[in-house]
């Protein structure tokens, strides 16, 4: 048995209902039950009874008055250090601001899914009773599956507004997608694609914006699993302008390349730092032109290991305008970053000598792939003698022109910067990375295996709130080099330990604690508790 909040939106009251869920034999599904308790104070968080209620004295009342209430002994140093990083980014007033009546239960499930890695929603209350959290009382997972469906698109984008203004307006903002595999063939989404995590599943996809700076997401979208990366920008784009993002930087991968998407940022005024291929004609050119004065010492990055080189060019930008029946054909400034690495270009050099050897040996043979047809032809001359059978003789100008671009890779910008400058930002979209990482593994979202529409994007919302706690604590570990001595699992448990004591009508007694414990607080920006 629990408590739900609902928002009258008429009137603007937050109604509070006790709620029991019950199995429906009949039917043969999960049911509830409700009844009104009260009406919820904003101000103090108190369920104010309604008159009937009073009148009645109902036994629901009592008991929710008795949890409230109760003297409690439970673990708080890591839900502590959650409720303060709430307050630092804004979460907790944004969730507040945008879910008036279940932003308790939407942080104490991100707070369960941060500590409990992996563990179902049912296991949220054996953590609930030996946990203080900002909702108090058990979530039952039918009511988390109620909680997920009341979370709506509107007030999503107004969180995604609100965090978004919290961010540093000058830093380039990361943007790259994962694969999220999944076993429902309920949810329309879900397609067969290219999948990043190499499963023989349908998908979905997830595009996530991180902040590179504050190493905090701000926010995100799915959108069906076999939609390639290069095909989101426009529409990205234009989500942005809704939402109110104008004037904005974005750094991508190689993979969101495409002539269309360019012009789409030229258009918006976006700049942007975004990897490309070599093999590109004009990145091609410039790299042909500026060959022989890359690879030289005074090129060198001892930091980065890479020899770097900035190129100024034109970017033929084009417009088309339907509304007024013509085109836009312009020159645009842009930027050629190119870097040489010693290592990566060996490392090339041995893997394609290795699969030439192996292709030669097939040639001889006479154990022909069909699938390298292109490279036999490419690289080798066969011929069939009388006397002494197949002769395979290799090619070797093909081969060397092959390798002339071993060990090159380019970035591409419109914003005047140097090329280690560009560099850095651009390996720092990491950040991005990671937070896939702890997307699956950390906060158990490998795979989906929620059946509508409206829990997964429920689902979706509450992990990335507890994905923001995660990127925070992650990215003050990284700065303060904690990650030499602990892990973020270790962190958290350390700080889990520690106790505090609630009686009612008097102030929360914290237990005690090490000098390492505060020093940990004091790592991750947060004051120890007193």
């Amino acid at each position: 048995m629990g408590v739900i909040y609902q928002t009258d939106k008429r009137v603007g009251i937050t109604y509070a209902y006790e709620n029991e869920s019950y199995w429906d034999k009949e039917k043969g599904q999960p049911r509830s039950r409700r009844k009104l308790i009260g009406r919820l104070d904003e101000a103090t968080g108190d369920i104010v009874p309604t008159r009937g209620y009073k009148k009645k004295g109902k036994p629901a009342e009592d008991q929710v008055r008795e949890q409230l209430t109760k003297i409690r002994r439970r673990f708080y140093g890591a839900t502590y250090l959650f409720d303060q990083i709430g307050r630092i980014t804004g979460v907790e007033a944004d969730l507040k601001a945008c879910f008036p009546g279940i932003y308790r239960q939407i942080l104490s499930i991100a707070y369960y899914l941060i500590m409990e890695d992996s563990n179902p929603s049912f296991r949220f209350e054996k953590w609930g009773i030996i946990h203080k959290h900002p909702y108090g009382m058990n979530i039952p997972s039918q009511r988390s599956s109620d909680l997920y469906a009341e979370i709506s698109a509107d007030a999503e984008a107004k969180f995604f507004r609100l965090q978004g203004k919290r961010r540093i307006e000058s830093e380039y903002w990361a943007y790259d997608t994962t694969s999220i595999s999944s076993y429902s063939e309920m949810l329309r989404q879900v397609q067969f694609g290219k999948n990043k995590e190499g499963d023989d599943l349908p998908q979905l996809k997830l595009l996530l914006v991180f902040g590179e700076q504050s190493g905090l997401p701000f926010y995100y979208r799915k959108l069906a699993g076999n939609i390639p990366d290069s095909k989101t920008v426009g529409h990205f784009l234009r989500e942005l302008d809704v939402l109110g993002f104008h004037m904005v930087k974005f750094v991508m991968d190689r993979g969101f390349y495409k002539e269309a998407n360019i012009n789409g940022l030229y258009k918006e005024h976006i700049k942007f730092l975004i990897g490309a291929k070599v093999s590109l004609v004009f990145v091609r050119e410039a790299l042909d032109e500026a060959y022989d004065g890359i690879r030289v010492f005074e090129k060198y990055s001892p930091v980065h290991d890479v020899y770097a080189h900035t190129v100024a060019a034109e970017w033929d930008y084009a417009q088309d305008r339907p509304y007024k029946g013509d085109s836009i054909r312009e020159k645009r400034r842009i930027y050629i970053h190119l870097y040489y690495n010693i290592r990566k270009a060996a490392e090339d050099e041995r893997h394609m000598d290795m699969s030439l050897a192996k292709m030669r040996d097939e040639l001889l043979n006479d154990k022909r792939d069909e699938g390298k047809s292109k490279q036999y032809a490419a690289y080798f001359d066969v011929k069939r003698m009388p006397k002494r059978g197949i002769r395979v003789t290799p090619k070797n100008d093909a081969i060397t022109k092959a390798k002339r671009y071993y060990g090159f890779f380019a970035l591409l910008a419109n914003e005047k910067m140097d090329a280690l400058t560009a560099l850095e930002l651009y390996r720092a979209k990491d950040v991005v990375e990671k937070a896939f990482g702890n997307l699956k593994e950390r906060l158990n979202f490998r795979r989906t295996l929620v059946s509508s529409e409206q829990s997964l994007d429920g689902k979706l919302f509450v992990e990335f709130v507890a994905l923001i706690y995660l990127s925070y604590i992650n990215k003050r570990m990284q700065d303060k080099s904690l990650y030499k001595d602990y892990t973020l699992h270790e962190v958290l448990d350390k700080l889990d330990i520690i106790e505090c004591f609630e009686c009612p009508g008097k102030n929360l007694i914290v237990g005690e604690m090490t000098d390492k414990q505060r020093d940990l607080f004091v790592s991750l920006g947060v004051d120890p508790p007193s």
